[in-house]
């Protein structure tokens, strides 16, 4: 399994911090490493560079994945990393814009951001910008009225600059079990991709075959995924959504990771 080292990273800040969602995290981070490693066009010494593609965690309780990457690519520092959740620190349970670098909005309270990302595609139209802009949707959150009012609002106004990835670890499916989201996005009038979340290359060319031309509808990437994805211990629906590891089950969780 890749990224195993960016997922025991996010254990150990979880410990250290006392805090945060390592199942979550799990499940996106392998998303937000394609993206980062291979697709987006960013530039960790000018992060409000003007030529800049937005990606935006909607699904903000799993910025650990976002987290781990933004400091690989040079967004954060090795500090900011240890003091996750600390007084002082600027890497706090949910991401803040007003203090992260690279973080292009803050989310936590979740529906918000896809709205977010059509009105910065809509400013970026009016601008005549060609910045390409991705945001990150958990499927439980896709229960939420205001994220289909933004789907709506962006097949109507052809916003092709946008894509949208939702992290479709069936938590949605507790609660409503035979939603049928492919069919849903498709429905509303996207462009619709299924792909393996854990799977790099599927991932890869998935997004390289997105189509950002001007006049085209927008585009979203269902990626099945397991929360907790790499670690027995905390994979599926129980209660390792926001759990501290003790010591045991921290050498268990480090020996699955190993």
């Amino acid at each position: 399994m890749a990224n195993k080292d960016l997922r025991r990273q996010i254990v150990d800040m979880v410990v250290s911090g006392r805090s945060g969602h390592i199942p979550s995290a799990f499940s996106i981070v392998d998303i937000v490493t394609v993206l980062y490693r291979d697709i987006l066009k960013v530039d960790p010494a000018n992060p409000e560079w003007n030529e800049r593609d937005f990606f935006i965690l909607s699904k903000g309780h799993g910025c650990l994945g976002l987290y781990v990457n933004l400091h690989r690519h040079g967004f954060v520092s090795d500090d900011d990393i240890a003091n996750f959740c600390k007084k002082g620190g600027i890497l706090g349970e949910h991401p803040d814009f007003t203090k992260v670098p690279g973080v292009e909005a803050s989310t936590g309270s979740l529906g918000h951001g896809l709205s977010y990302a059509v009105g910065i595609a809509l400013g970026m139209r009016i601008q005549r910008r060609e910045n390409r802009i991705f945001v990150l949707v958990g499927d439980g959150e896709s229960h939420e009225g205001t994220v289909w009012e933004a789907a709506h609002v962006a097949r109507n106004y052809q916003l092709s600059k946008l894509c949208v990835i939702v992290d479709w670890n069936e938590s949605g499916m507790q609660l409503l079990p035979h939603d049928d989201l492919p069919a849903k996005w498709q429905a509303f009038g996207w462009s619709t991709l299924v792909v393996d979340g854990h799977d790099e290359v599927a991932l890869k060319m998935a997004l390289d075959s997105v189509v950002f031309a001007d006049e085209n509808v927008p585009t979203v990437i269902l990626a099945r995924t397991v929360k907790g994805k790499g670690v027995p211990l905390l994979e599926g629906h129980g209660m390792w959504h926001h759990r501290i590891p003790n010591e045991q089950e921290y050498a268990q969780i480090m020996e699955a990771l190993a």
